[in-house]
């Protein structure tokens, strides 16, 4: 099967980190299909951003279905555009934020997410109480900027780590969720240190792909994720008119 993994920001190298990801834990039957967003900011920090990181990503999933994958994922902890992505694809398409939430869920009663700034604490936040985890998780935030995981020389690791140290300590947590898919190599490592679970939510959601696409299950498409009306859309976004971005 091929499953499509969207990174909806511009930045390549943390597609690249994605995909080492995602590839890792695939079954030998199943090929990823990596792609960088063509428009859009260089990462997801808040509110803003994922405005302008949602046309891109809807871009890709369309254009990858049409290509014939079975399912795609939405490589951000913000769970970026993922309903507007439900309704207009009809292949299974899966939030990372969802996916390590479901998946922690089976082998811890006391969550701990780590995202990376504040301002990215709060989306998270209001993503746990829609998913109905919010007496099992906390989320905390260790102020490092998305791009500083991409930099050897910063010490966004190192604050990550002393975050995750806190979260054991004060939180009391059985697991720890890596809040960002720019981490998405380093569960293993985190895990074996600091002896919890650790989770990412890219690998998460690549066996929850796998899973739906085998049980032959896909979204819904009556009510909330019916498909779009079509209608003229017009300015800067006619081209994203349901009908144009699905003949992409």
């Amino acid at each position: 099967m091929r499953i499509l993994i969207v990174n909806p920001n511009t930045t390549q190298s943390m597609t690249t980190t994605i995909a080492d990801a995602a590839n890792r834990v695939a079954n030998k039957e199943t090929q990823i299909i990596a792609v960088t967003s063509s428009m859009g900011p260089v990462s997801i920090e808040g509110y803003y951003d994922e405005v302008f990181a949602v046309p891109g990503l809807l871009i890709e999933i369309a254009k990858a279905e049409k290509l014939g994958a079975k399912a795609a994922i939405i490589a951000c902890f913000d769970d970026t555009g993922l309903d507007a992505a439900r309704a207009l694809a009809n292949i299974p398409v899966i939030g990372i934020c969802e996916a390590a939430l479901s998946v922690v869920s089976f082998i811890s009663q006391r969550i701990t997410i780590v995202t990376t700034m504040e301002r990215s604490r709060l989306p998270v936040e209001a993503l746990v109480h829609r998913y109905g985890m919010a007496s099992r998780a906390n989320v905390r935030a260790a102020d490092i900027p998305v791009l500083s995981l991409e930099n050897p020389a910063s010490n966004a690791r190192e604050r990550l780590r002393e975050e995750i140290s806190a979260a054991l300590r004060q939180d009391g947590a059985e697991a720890i969720i890596l809040g960002c898919a720019g981490m998405a190599d380093l569960a293993a490592s985190l895990s074996q240190e600091f002896g919890v679970p650790v989770v990412d939510g890219v690998s998460a959601a690549v066996k929850q792909a796998e899973a739906l696409v085998s049980l032959g299950l896909s979204t819904a498409k009556r009510g909330a994720y019916a498909p779009p009306v079509q209608k003229p859309y017009k300015g800067l976004m006619q081209c994203f008119a349901p009908n144009i971005v699905l003949q992409k």
